[in-house]
């Protein structure tokens, strides 16, 4: 438990005044050391770190102002108030450029320097407010380097910070490009096996032949090229996490091998007969639909339930156009740290526009291109974005307004000739596709389903 008793060191050369102010200061709950030289003074310094600091400016040898130097740099933290007897304005903003927070000028009564005390106490506690609150405003945006500020974002960070301390299977599902593996990584660095190797594999990059040897590893001899024994992705993740991402595109085969590493926390190398035993978490991911796929009987419903103990869904970034500035920030200062660049309005108005159909990915893209095409401005303008950014129409639309016939109209049954008109344009524009029907009409993909079930019930 933190000592509350504040330590104070004083410092000062005249050795009655010095004993009459540390007795008095004893009285009002200081523990107080004294210090009658600079020279002393910084040796104790050295061997603890007060709370507060007061000293005369001028002393024999090493002088007030330097021990407050040597103190703050030392303590960033520590309340430094110096004694001066000439009480000039040059020595006071001199001591305060060193770090002092105050100064009080001799002669002095006793209840003036409380009152001096009192308020750089305060002030440094302020500081530390401010800094804390600075520091939790900016992590209450972010979790292990994942960015935003909407609720959805939120709510995933309240979900991560809780299912990081546990050791449950995740799957992380979202669309290409949402940053799953970001995911993966900052559940990782959060978690008891951070001190352990974060393993990562994209199963969809892998060929099917050599996959089961990448996460399983094989011995010496197993199928031609394999010269020597090697470990697989499961051994290198022991004590650690290993983050199998694309999962549903394994094959039935390597579906069931899985399924059985993941019951048993143990397997056997291809090509061999030794059980290896390993302790790793498993977080999946995949932008497929895996319930679908289970129903299709392209993926394992075992196995699905397996992996989908703790189910993390990254919503697009159409879903949250909020976060996009935050994000534009985030990237700028990646991109430019030195450079000062900002985004004209205009061509952040085209930012929050667009649907980025690849996501956070497809943002980063975007204003690392802008960048490179904005450097020696201070601004990044509307062409600097990519051509299917910047094409964009921001102007506000004026709502749809149609001639009232002189008998009136039936509005609801109007309106819906409106959104069945729509809806038909997108889906012959995207081939019959919903996911991208739906992100040209900028809606999720679950209301246009309704929409289409409401209006069809209500004939074409």
């Amino acid at each position: 438990m933190a000592d509350p008793t504040p330590h104070l060191l004083l410092v000062d050369d005249e050795a009655a005044l010095r004993q009459l102010t540390a007795e008095r200061l004893t009285e009002r709950g200081f523990e107080v050391v004294q210090a009658e030289s600079g020279e002393q003074a910084l040796e104790l310094i050295e061997q603890f770190a007060f709370d507060l600091l007061i000293t005369d400016l001028r002393l024999p040898g090493i002088d007030g102002t330097e021990v407050i130097d040597a103190a703050r740099a030392r303590y960033p933290a520590i309340v430094g108030i110096v004694i001066t007897g000439y009480g000039t304005v040059r020595d006071a903003v001199e001591a305060i450029k060193k770090g002092a927070s105050d100064f009080i000028a001799k002669p002095f009564h006793f209840d003036e320097l409380m009152h001096v005390i009192e308020k750089a106490i305060e002030q440094r506690q302020l500081r530390s407010e401010n800094a804390y609150l600075r520091s939790q405003l900016e992590e209450r945006y972010q979790f292990g380097g994942i960015l935003g500020r909407s609720r959805a974002m939120q709510s995933l960070f309240q979900l991560l910070e809780t299912v990081a301390r546990s050791t449950s299977t995740i799957l992380v599902t979202g669309e290409t490009g949402t940053g799953k593996e970001v995911v993966a990584r900052a559940v990782h660095m959060n978690s008891p096996r951070k001190a352990h190797r974060f393993v990562a594999l994209n199963c969809g990059a892998i060929p099917e032949t050599l996959l089961e040897a990448e996460i399983f590893g094989h011995e010496r001899g197993a199928f031609t090229g394999a010269v020597g024994t090697r470990q697989g992705r499961f051994e290198q993740a022991h004590k650690g996490t290993l983050f199998l991402d694309e999962v549903g595109t394994m094959s039935a085969g390597l579906q069931v091998r899985l399924l059985r590493a993941l019951q048993e926390r143990e397997f056997e190398r291809v090509g061999g007969n030794q059980t290896i035993k390993v302790d790793v978490r498993v977080i999946a991911a995949t932008n497929s639909e895996l319930p679908r796929m289970v129903a299709d009987g392209t993926f394992r419903e075992d196995l699905y339930f397996r992996l989908n103990v703790i189910n993390v869904t990254l919503p697009p970034l159409r879903e949250r156009r909020e976060d996009i500035p935050v994000l534009v920030k985030h990237f700028l200062q990646r991109f430019a740290p030195t450079d000062g660049l900002e985004l004209s309005q205009e061509a952040m108005r085209a930012m929050m526009a667009f649907a980025w159909p690849g996501n956070v990915r497809q943002l980063e893209n975007a204003m690392e291109r802008a960048v490179t095409l904005g450097q020696g401005r201070k601004q990044i303008e509307l062409a600097d974005l990519p051509p299917e950014v910047s094409a964009i129409q921001t102007t506000a639309a004026a709502p749809f307004v149609d001639d009232l016939p002189a008998a009136g109209l039936d509005m609801p049954a109007h309106v819906a000739g409106i959104q069945r008109g729509l809806i038909a344009k997108a889906l012959e524009r995207t081939g019959g596709n919903k996911n991208q029907a739906a992100e040209l009409l900028r809606i999720k993909r679950t209301t246009l389903v309704e929409m289409l079930k409401r209006l069809e019930g209500k004939g074409h």
